[in-house]
């Protein structure tokens, strides 16, 4: 099966098990320019054709400030591709990257983007913001909350906001890195190199490194670690320890 096809395939297949889009939908799609937010949107696209429900999409790009050529290449690829849009220029990224602040930038500008994409969606009427987190982010996130943050915890594929006011849906759930940079490729997207200066030294890049190499061992890793953020057996892990307390 070509990558594309097996993309198209796990976007629908995620769509339908996490009840991601419904009838009358108004989708926020949050586009950077990397390749799960490009190819995010294409595929949903797509959908919009074959799709047994209706629904509208409107590109968003949060431009973090740090040079004019990715919001300029961004906004040619949406208008290419006749998707209503609209680009926010902000200056997060630099500002998170203020001596200051030089501990945790990633926080900061993630904090920032996040409150303005959400801002957006409820000027524009969409209740509903898609985001292109894939499998692979899904794990990293589990990984480095329980190693760094002492807690079992990851994303979800629908996540509600504000009473239900908002909800962000992550399409991509189901898919790999590695076949989204495949099918990205093979679908021709102009996909744009992350200009952050802290890109290549956050935790969740360690941790995809040190990944990888677990994934060469043994290629079945990455679904297990997926599937096992849903098979919980509470029963077969310890209570909370109370300090100077012991507990049955």
């Amino acid at each position: 099966m070509s990558p594309e096809r097996r993309a198209r395939r796990l976007l629908g297949k995620a769509v339908h098990a996490y009840d991601l889009i419904g009838d009358g939908d108004r989708i926020a799609v949050a586009v950077s320019g990397g390749k799960d937010s490009l190819l995010l949107l294409r595929l949903l696209k797509e959908c919009l054709r074959y799709a047994p429900v209706e629904f509208r999409l409107k590109a968003v790009h949060v431009d973090p400030g740090f040079d004019g050529e990715t919001a300029s290449r961004v906004k040619d690829f949406l208008e290419s591709e006749g998707i209503d849009h609209e680009v926010l220029s902000t200056d997060y990224g630099v500002r998170a990257h203020d001596p200051k602040n030089r501990q945790n930038p990633c926080f900061a500008c993630s904090r920032w983007r996040r409150g303005a994409l959400f801002r957006q969606a409820r000027r524009t009427g969409c209740r509903k913001i898609a985001l292109g987190h894939n499998q692979d982010d899904f794990i990293e996130t589990f990984l480095v909350n329980v190693f760094y943050s002492g807690q079992v915890a990851a994303m979800l594929p629908r996540q509600p906001f504000f009473q239900g006011g908002l909800e962000v849906i992550r399409p991509l759930a189901l898919m790999p890195s590695d076949l989204v940079e495949r099918a990205a490729r093979k679908l021709g997207l102009p996909v744009i190199e992350n200009p952050c200066p802290s890109a290549s030294r956050s935790q969740r890049t360690r941790m995809r490194r040190r990944l990888e190499a677990l994934y060469r061992e043994n290629p079945k890793v990455r679904g297990n670690l997926f599937r096992a953020m849903s098979n919980v057996r509470p029963e077969y892990l310890p209570p909370p320890f109370i300090q100077g307390k012991s507990k049955p």
